[in-house]
């Protein structure tokens, strides 16, 4: 936009490709570092394991990891990961877990938390064994005053 001069469709369509072309690059350079940092095999054993057959066991971290996309790299590049504080039936809705989770790690003060948090819940609420992600309301003590309220005010995520 120039000086109050709407952009032409001609500007929206480049804007949106160059978008197109950043998400690729960035989700090609993310499973770039995560194919680096796990093992295949595993992997795919863990995100093809049902998450109700690992509750309470030392499988259930790495099977939840296993199944986020490219904020896994933000995760295992930045010495973070997450760690889960409780864990219910989701109500009504069959064999599906609520759960609340935590950050560890590096991932506690950093500055992009948020946006992890967010893709965390993204990723995980795409699986059809969960219904719910809440983080745990004492990460917001990791943040400094101006991150509290943002998150807070624009964070896509809720704490409990």
């Amino acid at each position: 936009m120039v000086a109050g001069k709407p952009q032409s469709m001609e500007e929206d369509d480049l804007v949106a490709q160059y978008a197109a072309e950043a998400k690729a690059a960035m989700s090609a350079e993310a499973a770039k570092r995560i194919a680096e940092t796990v093992d295949p095999v595993e992997e795919a054993k863990l995100k093809a394991t049902s998450l109700l057959t690992v509750l309470h066991t030392p499988k259930m971290v790495p099977a939840l990891l296993s199944r986020l996309g490219d904020v896994r790299a933000a995760l295992d590049g930045h010495g973070g990961g997450i760690a889960v504080s409780k864990l219910d039936w989701a109500t009504g809705s069959g064999e599906t877990l609520d759960l609340v989770l935590d950050l560890t790690g590096a991932c506690l003060s950093c500055g992009a938390a948020p946006g992890t948090l967010e893709g965390v819940k993204t990723d995980l609420e795409a699986d059809a064994e969960i219904t719910r992600v809440r983080f745990d309301k004492a990460l917001l003590d990791t943040f400094d005053e101006l991150g509290r309220e943002f998150i807070l005010a624009h964070g896509a995520v809720d704490f409990v």
